[in-house]
């Protein structure tokens, strides 16, 4: 008698770890096919974000240019005030 209920406690253990290990399985194989979704999509947004590589370039090396041109051509405006201040007193 102790035997029989050994087994079928031993019975019931071995069917619920099987039961246990199948739903494991199943939750494993759902995490790999979310991961594989996950890589996908990562690799979408790498390839759209390399199509913008030159584009940055070109604001980058606008920017750069505007960045300089100020100092540059506000010497210039300076000197064509001065230029225009001395044409008209020199005129006066």
């Amino acid at each position: 008698m102790a035997d029989t209920s050994s087994e079928e406690g031993r019975a019931f253990f071995e069917q619920q770890r099987v039961l246990l290990i199948q739903d494991v399985a199943a939750s494993m194989e759902n995490v790999l096919q979310n991961i594989n979704k996950l890589n996908r999509s990562l690799e979408g947004v790498i390839a759209v974000g390399n199509e913008f590589s030159q584009v940055e370039g070109l604001w980058s090396q606008f920017e750069n240019v505007m960045a300089k041109q100020p100092s540059t051509g506000g010497e210039k405006d300076e000197q064509g005030k001065e230029d225009a201040k001395e044409g008209a007193e020199g005129g006066v």
